[in-house]
């Protein structure tokens, strides 16, 4: 009864927050005389949390429409290169003459979308032909297009490289790392020819067992079957995926901020002040991370349960247990893909020494084909985004490729 539940509150609110946008509206401008006016500063900010008061489950947009190429602006188109029931490869298309190396970014597959790497994708696209794994959500996917387990996760992987062609190059951001290692892996022993030149993983948990963090103690704190039981729901039947079991976006999202629950409440105690005292920008800057963080997807109980048991209860990747199709997986068979591991200081989801370990298992790479950045500094999403992401780690990213392009 999770989403049923979760969905009756969700009915409920709506009239309640149309109610208050239609009254934040109605007030929002300074009666005549009363200009700017201090009680209508804050029941117009109090109508507007409540007012945004609520998740979606609606891809936001990329909203990348142009971007700087050497001196001149150039307008960007989103192509779909590859089309799944559960996923579409994006192209961000650019007109120019000049080639570029072509990237996949794989986004993660965490109750949250691919849009979540936006500025990764924004910094990148000036010098480099950027693809990403745009995944869809499963509660709009129907039950009659099967199941979706991490083997599935690692098929789409090798089909949207295959998709790119030989020559390009593969970033994962956090939970894909595991997958992109196993792809990478299986195609290098098939002699695949689209095998990625370059392999960066950023902040993921390749070897749960270094340095667990909060999240990795947690998975191992209970048995699946304790997942399977109390975080597992059925899609209501209103949804295309209606009676496909999923790992719900809503139950990641309450994890992620019961972990800060504090920073989150200080986060909207700012930005009521910061509308009370006309700080628009400030108050922009809040609602547009808000915006993005609470537009969540749900999984596929497979893939969660898969996830959860493989890579943070058994380890199997680095233990070399690790299967696709019930064939053993071997890291070793990567010779040719050079490899950049990518940590966080500060990260409290993948702490340092947790991505690293994917050195030990490429071990039959050479040491000029090997590279490990740490950051100082920066916690989990600063590997992927911010100024630091920018000006310390896109240069050391951008490096890799041109070397190995």
């Amino acid at each position: 009864m999770l989403y049923q539940a979760y969905q009756a509150h969700c009915d409920i609110m709506v009239p309640v927050r149309a109610f208050a946008g239609r009254a934040m509206g109605a007030i929002g401008p300074p009666f005549p005389g009363l200009p700017n006016h201090p009680m209508l500063r804050n029941v117009t900010a109090a109508y507007e949390l409540i007012a945004r008061a609520g998740l979606t489950h609606e891809r936001p947009r990329f909203c990348i429409d142009t971007v700087t190429v050497g001196n001149r602006e150039v307008a960007v188109r989103e192509e779909a290169a590859c089309v799944t029931p559960f996923g579409t490869l994006l192209h961000f298309k650019k007109d120019i003459d000049q080639v570029q190396p072509r990237v996949m970014l794989v986004a993660p597959l965490s109750g949250h979308f691919a849009t979540l790497l936006r500025s990764t994708v924004r910094t990148m696209l000036p010098e480099h032909d950027v693809y990403i794994t745009d995944w869809h959500n499963v509660r709009d996917v129907g039950p009659g297009h099967g199941r979706f387990g991490v083997d599935d996760y690692v098929d789409h992987l090798i089909r949207f490289l295959e998709a790119i062609g030989p020559g390009g190059h593969v970033i994962a951001v956090c939970q894909p790392c595991v997958t992109v290692l196993i792809a990478a892996a299986v195609m290098a022993e098939a002699g695949n020819a689209a095998q990625p030149r370059s392999m960066t993983l950023m902040a993921g948990p390749i070897d749960t067992r270094i340095h667990p963090t909060k999240v990795n103690e947690l998975a191992q704190s209970k048995p699946i079957d304790w997942f399977e039981q109390n975080l597992i729901a059925t899609v209501p039947l209103r949804y295309a995926g209606g009676s496909r079991r999923v790992y719900p976006g809503f139950v990641q999202l309450a994890a992620f901020m019961s972990m800060n629950i504090e920073r989150h409440m200080k986060a909207h105690r700012e930005l009521y002040d910061n509308l009370v005292n006309g700080e628009l920008e400030k108050a922009k800057v809040t609602k547009d991370f808000y915006d993005e963080y609470f537009a969540v997807l749900d999984l596929t109980a497979e893939f969660y349960l898969e996830t959860v048991r493989l890579v943070f209860q058994e380890h199997a990747l680095p233990r070399g247990e690790i299967e696709w199709h019930g064939r053993k997986v071997d890291a070793r068979a990567i010779r040719r893909t050079m490899l950049l591991t990518v940590e966080g200081e500060r990260d409290d989801i993948c702490a340092v020494g947790q991505t690293a370990a994917a050195h030990d298992l490429c071990s039959s790479l050479r040491p000029y084909l090997k590279r490990h950045h740490m950051q100082a500094g920066v916690g989990h999403y600063g590997v992927f985004s911010g100024k630091k992401w920018e000006n310390q780690i896109y240069p050391l990213v951008k490096n890799v490729i041109l070397a190995s392009d």
